[in-house]
């Protein structure tokens, strides 16, 4: 490697009398004394062209809150699922459990952690691998395909079944304290290893442990249930003795693994467009499908997405929710801030250069509930609903702009017959394998 080149005074000292002469430079200074860099950089000119109107605005309930929790992704695929619900039922109201999803979810990744030690026993304890799964262990975030796995394997049940807990709605220390128990697992799992344990019955026994704590955080998976309601029509109803299978079989009835693609759009020399991909080493249930993803063109993706919509279905999509974003009107866009014009020096990326240098990743999960198209049919926005609770944007309810949506969303999950016959045919090829790493295995929380 070559030595590095430092910075000399003399340098310096020339920086600092183009600074000093700079009236740009000197108003800044003064102006970011007593606001924050969004303050000084936020556009309103931009908010005219923010109206919460829609040319295609598909109604759905009100909109749910996760919390201190990173379980958008559980959030917002049960927020399409439960409009299914809703419909049936005639309900104005209404939520299924995500405490139960997520309970289901920590169980299984810390399964599938304790997995991936065991199939990683020959690696030195620095083996970047074995560093990644130790180093994630078991997080709140998610992807529609561990979703997928979570309801074929254990069905939905509704709120009242399972309602949330303290801890299921904050969940950092939780965590924290599930994590050290499981790495503390992996230094016994590899020490017995070494010495010719038991490590199968070691595991179950671990994972007996695990299913303690979760039930001591989260409560008991109820097994059956009662379904009551009171529809629109005041009518009231009631479904005896349920199962988390048979409600999920009468009451929203979707083939989520055979019937939806998991479309993204990545724009990276490595993922060439109309291939497949999937993630080594990120998942939850251990005998589940694996993480997978069909890479389309924005404009492929797009089009889908309004097919869907046009089609009264909303969409679980996943974005970077961390640029370019007023949280308390409710709106993404890339016109909100001039970053650029507030310091004089450009900020601005290509799409595919801030995912390979990791400026950028997808975040965070939600659902587009409609969209506005121009006369050409091009979308100029889209409207989402979040799972922020109802204080911010309209109810609850956000917007994208059409340029925020091109550059910082990578995902869509939309129903096979929307999609060409090519695509099909493309999106069911064997994937390629990307590392644990890759951009594309990031989590949404």
């Amino acid at each position: 490697m070559e030595a590095f080149h430092g910075i000399s005074p003399e340098l310096i000292g020339e920086y600092a009398k183009k600074y000093e002469e700079s009236p740009l430079c000197r108003a800044m200074t003064n102006a970011l004394y007593n606001e924050s860099v969004k303050d000084a950089a936020f556009c309103h000119g931009g908010l005219a062209r923010a109206q919460h109107a829609f040319s295609i605005d598909l109604p759905t309930l009100p909109v749910t809150n996760q919390k201190s929790s990173g379980r958008c992704w559980i959030f917002s695929a049960l927020n399409v699922l439960r409009e299914v619900v809703a419909k049936k039922c005639k309900l104005e109201q209404f939520e299924l459990s995500q405490n139960y999803m997520a309970f289901w979810d920590k169980f299984e990744k810390a399964n599938y952690m304790l997995e991936s030690v065991l199939s990683l026993l020959d690696k030195p304890v620095d083996d970047r691998v074995l560093c990644q799964v130790l180093e994630t262990g078991v997080q709140d975030g998610g992807q529609w395909d561990m979703f997928v796995n979570l309801v074929e394997k254990y069905g939905v049940v509704p709120k009242s079944a399972m309602e949330e807990t303290w801890q299921s709605s904050n969940t950092r220390d939780m965590n924290q304290l599930l994590n050290t128990k499981l790495r503390r697992c992996a230094a016994l799992l590899r020490k017995a290893s070494r010495e010719g344990g038991d490590l199968v019955a070691m595991k179950e026994a671990m994972m007996e442990e695990v299913y303690r704590l979760l039930c001591m955080c989260f409560g008991v998976p109820p097994k059956t249930f009662d379904f009551e309601y009171t529809d629109k029509d005041k009518e009231y109803h009631i479904h005896k003795d349920l199962t988390p299978f048979t409600f999920y079989k009468e009451y929203v009835g979707l083939n989520l693994a055979e019937d939806y693609v998991s479309i993204i759009n990545s724009p990276t020399e490595d993922k060439p467009f109309h291939k497949t991909y999937t993630v080594d080493y990120i998942g939850n249930v251990a005998e589940g499908r694996p993480v997978r993803y069909y890479n389309l063109p924005m404009e492929e993706l797009k089009a889908l997405i309004v097919r869907q919509l046009s089609d009264g279905e909303p969409v679980w999509f996943g974005s970077d929710v961390g640029h370019c974003g007023e949280r308390k009107m409710g709106i993404w866009s890339t016109e909100c801030y001039d970053f650029d014009g507030t310091f004089g020096m450009e900020f601005g990326m290509e799409k595919g250069d801030r995912l390979d240098l990791r400026e950028s990743a997808m975040n965070h999960a939600m659902v587009i509930t409609g969209v506005t198209l121009d006369e050409e049919g091009v979308p100029t926005k889209w409207k989402i609903e979040n799972s922020w609770s109802d204080e911010n944007g309209v109810k609850g309810y956000y917007q994208m702009s059409a340029g925020w949506f091109d550059q910082f969303v990578y995902q869509a999950v939309i129903n096979r017959k929307h999609l060409t016959e090519e695509q099909c045919r493309e999106a069911a090829a064997e994937p390629k394998h990307l590392n644990p790493w890759d951009p594309m295995g990031t989590l949404a929380d």
